[in-house]
């Protein structure tokens, strides 16, 4: 299968914990189990490896080439889920290690000024692995190159296990895919760190995947999933439940449908009580005690996307992107709430399109709901074409922050404003 062709970049010995010790391989021994013999990756050869499955240039003068070369690979598409075996979960198991306990100079790279873990790099992980995990369900062993271009489509819930991420203790990936559709793939992926002679879960995440053709022009089908026992029966019943809590959500969006009439009743009172009692004016309101205006929790950020910044089908990666929205809203968080927030959870993430490299892209983060000491914060990403002056949204972020202390309340002063609320305190309760 595909972990034959896997590189072992790292001995066993260079992957052991810097507080060492065998409690932390006996797991890992445990965990191996069900990749029946997959050799562990270290994480910076993750993208290498999706480069070899793909056949994708390294350098950025091929990439022309490449694309064309890949274009032949579409008579190898099956003609319908039909024709591909089926798979089982365990044939889609990856454990990429992340050594910042051992490989120092690696932690540089991940090390924030507060001396914890960049949580952005992180989220460029998950994703790389995300579809390494796709892809590792679609193998074919006669083939040289996968015809397949898996892309992230959404990332469906990120859910913190704890606050703070150590920047001197090894990190462990583990995934595998959960549900399969026609073309579209669940996969989930825990991560945890190493410390006190065990592994302690840090997050869980889950990722949808969508198979497109060698040009990334139309959908493609992909193997269908065979549960194998109770737990993975019950896996894939999760991953079913999941699309149809996908479909209800988009079919009552405020973007589609008018608020339910208890949120309606939230807009009004959230209206009455900015409401001048002097002049009892439409125009003339009154910001409430310990409140701020929503048009003032704004921050913005400009990114040029250089080819620096591509993933192998040579646009900008999705990881990249979640990075950079992450950092601009946790800093949106961090100056509203006057302190250092931490993250609790990350939620129904959209690629809406791709990110062509060249674009400009612009990033608006809004503290859109507030409650105690909990932020949520939206971040919509869109592309500049400053020729023809057009926006596309390509993103739409939803992060939930704590603070060590209650924040303001955030008031809607527009009806625009009142659906963002709206919408934030669907996303804040939905992780609540």
């Amino acid at each position: 299968m595909l972990s034959a062709r896997f590189l072992l970049l790292r001995s066993t010995a260079s992957l052991m914990p810097r507080a060492s010790s065998t409690g932390g391989m006996s797991q890992q021994g445990r965990a191996l189990n069900m990749a029946e013999g997959n050799a562990v990756l270290h994480v910076s050869n993750v993208r290498n490896r999706l480069r070899e499955i793909v056949g994708a240039s390294t350098n950025w003068s091929d990439h022309q080439q490449a694309m064309a070369e890949r274009a032949s690979l579409s008579s190898m598409l099956a003609k319908s889920q039909n024709d591909l075996p089926a798979k089982r979960m365990k044939d889609s198991y990856q454990e990429a290690h992340l050594p910042l306990g051992s490989e120092p100079q690696l932690r540089e790279k991940y090390l924030t000024f507060h001396n914890t873990v960049r949580f952005g790099r992180i989220l460029e992980d998950l994703d790389s692995l995300a579809v390494l995990i796709a892809y590792s369900h679609t193998y074919n062993p006669a083939l040289k190159r996968s015809p397949l271009s898996i892309v992230t489509a959404l990332v469906d819930k990120i859910d913190m296990r704890q606050h703070i991420i150590h920047p001197d203790y090894d990190i462990k990936f583990t995934g595998h895919v959960s549900w399969v559709g026609r073309t579209s793939i669940e996969a989930k992926i825990h991560v945890s760190q190493y410390s006190d002679g065990a592994y302690s879960p840090v997050l869980d995440a889950t990722f949808v995947m969508v198979a497109r053709d060698p040009e990334n022009k139309r959908a493609a089908f992909v193997n269908p999933l065979k549960p194998e026992g109770l737990d993975e029966e019950k896996l894939f019943q999760e991953g079913e439940a999941n699309k149809l809590r996908r479909f209800e959500l988009s079919t009552a969006s405020l973007l589609k449908v008018a608020p339910a009439d208890e949120e309606r009743k939230i807009v009004h009172s959230l209206f009455l009580n900015t409401l001048d009692t002097k002049t009892v004016s439409f125009r003339s309101r009154i910001l409430p005690p310990n409140s701020v205006w929503m048009e003032n929790a704004k921050l913005k950020g400009m990114e040029i996307c250089h080819p620096q910044e591509r993933n192998i089908f040579n646009r900008i990666f999705g990881g990249f992107l979640m990075r950079k929205a992450y950092e601009l809203a946790w800093a949106n968080a961090c100056s509203y709430g006057g302190c250092r927030p931490n993250l609790v959870a990350v939620d129904d993430i959209l690629f809406q399109k791709p990110v062509e490299i060249g674009s400009l892209l612009l990033l608006s983060s809004q503290v859109c709901y507030t409650e105690g000491n909990y932020m949520q914060v939206r971040v919509h990403s869109e592309v500049f074409d400053p020729l023809t002056q057009q926006h596309n949204t390509t993103n739409v972020f939803h992060y939930t922050f704590i603070s060590d202390r209650d924040v303001p309340n955030i008031i809607p002063k527009t009806y625009g404003e009142s659906m963002l609320y709206i919408d934030g305190k669907r996303h804040f309760k939905q992780t609540a």
